[in-house]
């Protein structure tokens, strides 16, 4: 197969690697812009960039695709296929239409579930289950083309959202060359999205990483573990943000939980601070204090025992 890819972050950059591993052949390369980044927000490479560069592939960085010269630019190449993963931009029809078997895409759920930006995140968020990979063929709609394979995966109680990234990342990029090996049968065999059980997948923001003491304590120590490495939980107290990096369900309800309002912390230890919830309590086991770098909760005690008391009040969430 002659491949144009397009994509952009590290999870595409996998799948990348992999084509590059192949029988195929990448004969182009679509990734975004060079944005700035860091403290001096200097130009920054994406990594599939940076990979294609590597490896003497043609980078083109469009800021949109609705240009007609890019078409041109596209149609050049005669590919057979364009494979999208973490792209970033709209696809439109025109470019859609443009290869030999159309443009397939990796998408890291199990469709219909969890179509849209963060499906990896919000699968952990929601207590799922289990997670996934599902290489589909595109259409104008947002992750709602036929679906050619799917592979999954189950969600492990010590998954934050940075392993099952990296996990679906590798899964995709396996299920991907696994398709292109065998395209026209797999296109063949495609199956229609069903309607039922669609979800979507929100961009995360750093707001929503605040911690509503008000819900139940597993609900919360989903939302702990979607949120690492980004944007990571948060909390206030005396006016600080505490970034919470873990926590840990307790194996037993504390007896007197229900007798604290929310957000309030019930006892201290090395092993970790327990606050109450809606439903439960749940045991904060790394943090991380302003200006200061993550640690786990019996390191910061070591420092500063006084830090944390019983009685003590997390700050209710900011209303949505």
């Amino acid at each position: 197969m002659r491949i144009i890819f397009a994509g952009t972050p590290d999870f595409a950059a996998t799948s990348l690697a992999a084509l590059l591993a192949s029988s195929h052949d990448v004969v182009a390369v679509l990734t975004q812009p060079d944005r700035p980044a860091g403290r001096g927000r200097k130009l920054v490479a994406s990594d599939v960039k940076a990979l294609a560069e590597a490896h003497a592939l043609p980078v083109l960085q469009p800021e949109r695709l609705k240009d007609p010269a890019i078409h041109d630019q596209l149609r050049a190449f005669e590919a057979d296929v364009m494979v999208v993963v973490a792209y970033g931009l709209i696809i439109p029809a025109a470019v859609l239409d443009l290869p030999r078997y159309g443009c397939i895409n990796v998408h890291g759920s199990l469709l219909p579930r969890w179509r849209g930006a963060a499906p990896v995140h919000r699968a952990i968020a929601a207590g799922d289950a289990e997670s996934g990979v599902t290489i589909m063929q595109m259409d104008v709609g947002l992750d709602t083309g036929p679906m050619l394979h799917k592979v999954a995966t189950p969600i492990t109680a010590e998954d934050t959202g940075g392993s099952l990234y990296q996990r679906i990342a590798t899964l995709g990029a396996e299920a991907l060359v696994t398709v292109l090996d065998d395209l026209p049968a797999y296109l063949a065999r495609a199956t229609v999205q069903p309607e039922a059980g669609v979800t979507y997948a929100h961009k995360l923001t750093k707001d929503e990483g605040q911690l509503d003491w008000s819900r139940p304590a597993a609900a919360l120590h989903d939302q702990v573990r979607a949120f690492n490495p980004w944007p990571v939980a948060w909390s206030r107290m005396d006016e600080q943000v505490i970034r919470v990096w873990a926590s840990a369900p307790l194996s037993s309800p504390l007896k007197d939980s229900s007798k604290h309002s929310p957000g309030t912390v019930i006892a201290v230890s090395p092993a970790g601070i327990d606050v109450a919830c809606g439903e439960g309590a749940l045991r904060l086991t790394t943090l991380q204090l302003p200006g200061k770098k993550a640690l786990p909760v019996a390191d910061l005690l070591r420092g500063r025992p006084d830090l944390f008391q019983p009685g003590q009040h997390f700050d209710k969430a900011n209303p949505s």
